[in-house]
């Protein structure tokens, strides 16, 4: 029999204990057919990089397998039929990889952190002179800070109401 790894996405919408489920209808699917589920994972509900089906979300999971070629077609040819399956790939592998894959070392390692520290190698901050906080700008020069921005106003260019003599609708009717 050959190794397989099939990597599946559930829809957003499909609760996690439904996701179980499924990978449980997907045991039961390779058993008939003279395969064996080595292992599962369950990578959570992820962001997807663009929608698939109008999908924003998904939830993944990867599933190890032990199985005949006939057993993995049964297999794809459900989960192209599943509603709740809106994307899956399957490669074939030389040998079943023992451990957690490399999704969740990173997920574990990331978790390990821990506290950030009090940040040592960034030295005092405290003694710089903030001012006012205006970043810098001179604010005299052009009008303050709560000036209209747009055209600049200039002498004599004052905002007066339109009069039917200055409109260009008016003039056609006028003559």
């Amino acid at each position: 029999m050959a190794f397989y790894e099939c990597v599946l996405i559930a829809r957003q919408d499909v609760a996690t204990s439904q996701v179980e489920g499924l990978v449980a209808e997907f045991t039961k699917i390779l058993e008939d057919n003279a395969g064996r589920l080595a292992a599962s994972e369950y990578w959570g509900l992820r962001t997807l990089a663009y929608r698939i089906k109008k999908n924003r979300k998904g939830h993944y999971v990867m599933l190890r397998v032990d199985a005949p070629a006939a057993a993995m077609q049964e297999l794809e040819r459900i989960l192209r039929l599943s509603d709740d399956v809106i994307r899956y790939l399957t490669v074939r592998t030389e040998t079943l990889e023992e451990g957690p894959s490399i999704v969740m070392q990173a997920r574990n390692s990331r978790d390990d952190r821990g506290d950030r520290g009090d940040r040592g190698d960034r030295g005092g901050r405290g003694d710089r002179d903030r001012g006012d906080r205006r970043g810098g700008r001179d604010f005299s020069r052009d009008g303050g800070r709560d000036a209209p921005r747009g055209r600049p106003t200039r002498e004599g260019d004052g905002e007066q109401p339109a009069t039917s003599e200055q409109t260009p609708a008016s003039e056609g009717a006028a003559e």
